[in-house]
């Protein structure tokens, strides 16, 4: 067993603010416009929206991914609007990111994807040469364990299954001891089952260590489930901010623009044998 020394004096979660926020692709196209919201530190949201509705834009807005183009984001004390170079990346060493995608180097093993976490962290000859210090490994032990698959540490990412990956993508977020976590879209490409794992893991993360998550969700009942404040995002634009347990049909209705369908529920779904 791992001694796990992951605690909440170690993890204190950021504060996020938008103010008037907006973002303008260079096509045209406007992905946020008005934007203002206070995420407080250690809170978990869900954001929802039909696709184009701007929440992979303001999930990646967060991290500096797309640069705002009005307004400002706070992450802590730290403005995003002009950041860049050394401030940009102390940032983003604070605020992890777990893709749709996973995003993990499959020809190499689960412990190795998870100290990428550490890159921020460590001396450029170490990374370079492999040689990560005794302390990084722990703490990667210490994440793979928490979201509980530190069997597989040594196994070949490719070996893994879709939910199993995942579970690494947040391990090796969670090894970067952010005060931030960003779930873009986490669960599109899993079952319904794995898809409830993943959920619980990003909600104990939350709850235990105190790290403030945003995750952006499709599927409604995962979203009044797992967040503890729902926002709901159209056209660009903050139609819903309130809490998931209060977002009943009639408030979906208003986020998406028409009628929920079974393709709106995950657990509506068949679940692939």
């Amino acid at each position: 067993m791992v001694r796990n020394t992951m605690n909440n004096a170690e993890r204190t979660g950021a504060g996020i603010r938008f103010d008037d926020v907006g973002v303008t692709y260079p096509n045209g196209f406007t992905g946020l416009r008005g934007v203002n919201l206070s995420i407080e530190p250690g809170e978990m949201v869900a954001i929802v929206g039909l696709s184009g509705a701007g929440k992979s834009t303001l999930i990646r807005a967060i991290n500096g991914l797309v640069p705002i183009t009005d307004g400002q984001i706070t992450v802590g004390d730290v403005g995003l609007r002009g950041l860049s170079g050394r401030r940009l990346r102390q940032l983003r060493s604070e605020v992890g990111m777990v893709f749709q995608s996973f995003n993990l180097a499959k020809r190499t093993s689960v412990i190795n994807n998870v100290l990428m976490g550490r890159l921020h962290h460590t001396a450029a000859w170490r990374t370079l040469l492999g040689a990560w210090s005794k302390g990084d490994v722990e703490l990667a032990m210490q994440a793979l364990e928490r979201v509980e698959i530190v069997q597989k540490a040594y196994a070949n990412a490719s070996e893994l299954s879709g939910g199993q990956q995942q579970r690494v993508a947040i391990a090796r977020a969670l090894a970067q001891k952010p005060r931030v976590i960003l779930a873009d879209e986490p669960t599109a490409s899993l079952d319904p089952p794995t898809s409830h794992v993943v959920m619980r893991d990003l909600q104990q993360i939350n709850a235990e260590l105190g790290i403030t998550v945003v995750v952006n969700l499709h599927f409604l009942d995962l979203a009044r489930r797992y967040g503890q404040r729902l926002i709901g995002l159209r056209g660009g634009e903050v139609v819903y901010d309130g809490p998931g347990s209060e977002a009943d049909e009639s408030v979906f209705e208003s986020i998406y623009g028409r009628s929920l369908t079974a393709e709106d529920v995950l657990d509506s779904r068949p679940v692939v044998p």
